[in-house]
């Protein structure tokens, strides 16, 4: 049981590191940088920073263990299409090998994540 805690919480904040406090710096001490990986896929400027809220919100939701587990289902789908659609906009657009690759890396670890989060079944409210 220790174990699979030890994978769930390295996992899960590797997650949030990723997709919450990395786009949340961005706002806070680079703001010329936010649109930059949108705008190159041909996205508008506002896209950007409804992603980046909405990253934010999930990626805190499944640090949250607490939370009532539907919601933290919902954050680990919202997370998962985010990758999803990223990996498809970088094939389509600008068929970047690494840019095509680190979404996919993201989506393994996510995917750890709420495997061991469903091993370790996190009491929560229903």
């Amino acid at each position: 049981m220790k174990k699979n805690k030890i994978i769930f919480w390295v996992t899960t904040t590797i997650i949030f590191l990723m997709e919450a406090i990395m786009p949340l710096s961005t706002v806070l001490f680079a703001p010329e940088y936010i649109t930059v990986g949108t705008e190159a896929l041909g996205y508008p400027d506002y896209f950007a920073y409804a992603l980046i809220a909405c990253k934010v919100l999930g990626a805190t939701a499944i640090m949250l263990p607490k939370l009532p587990a539907k919601l933290r289902e919902w954050a680990y789908a919202g997370l998962t299409f985010n990758l999803i659609f990223a990996t498809i906009s970088h094939i389509a657009v600008d068929q970047e090998v690494s840019n095509i690759v680190m979404p996919i890396v993201v989506g393994i670890i996510l995917g750890i994540s709420y495997i061991y989060s469903q091993k370790i079944k996190i009491p929560t409210k229903h």
